[in-house]
């Protein structure tokens, strides 16, 4: 799924989208972006790389962070929710994980990172494992994010 293709499914759905992401630093909302006329449906995203950050800007809760970590499941679903109300977006997706050099641990290796997507009353999160350098788990991830977005409006 490419960037232009999910700003197209969001337009044929009249969807708005928004993104909340950490390992990707800006990524997914660079290549939403980079479409010209993305801003008719794409209304904004967070980077949010700090623990701080995610609990200022998205509202992650601290109790989550302490319990699960930064990259977790929990956490991917509390960002989603996050940008999608900071927004007011029809459907958002966040993007946390390890993507190296360094980082990773025997429960969380390079790699890993989670994805979710808040769309109505549902937040769908996964887990992913990618391989490569940093910029190409980042890119992984990023491509990742585009297909949740894309399934999550196609179920609109």
């Amino acid at each position: 799924m490419t960037a232009e293709e999910a700003l197209s499914l969001a337009r044929r759905r009249g969807a708005t989208l928004a993104t909340a992401e950490s390992c990707t630093g800006g990524l997914v909302a660079k290549m939403l972006t980079d479409v010209p006329g993305a801003s008719d449906v794409f209304q904004g995203g967070v980077v949010a790389y700090a623990n701080a950050a995610k609990g200022k800007l998205l509202g992650v809760k601290k109790k989550t962070l302490s319990a699960h970590g930064a990259v977790s499941w929990q956490t991917a679903k509390e960002m989603a929710r996050g940008a999608r109300r900071k927004f007011g977006a029809t459907v958002a997706v966040s993007v946390t994980g390890v993507a190296g050099p360094g980082g990773g641990s025997r429960e969380k290796p390079v790699g890993t990172v989670y994805l979710a997507v808040a769309a109505g009353r549902t937040c769908t999160a996964v887990r992913c494992q990618f391989a490569g350098t940093r910029e190409e788990i980042r890119r992984q991830s990023a491509a990742t994010a585009l297909a949740l977005l894309a399934s999550a409006l196609r179920d609109l």
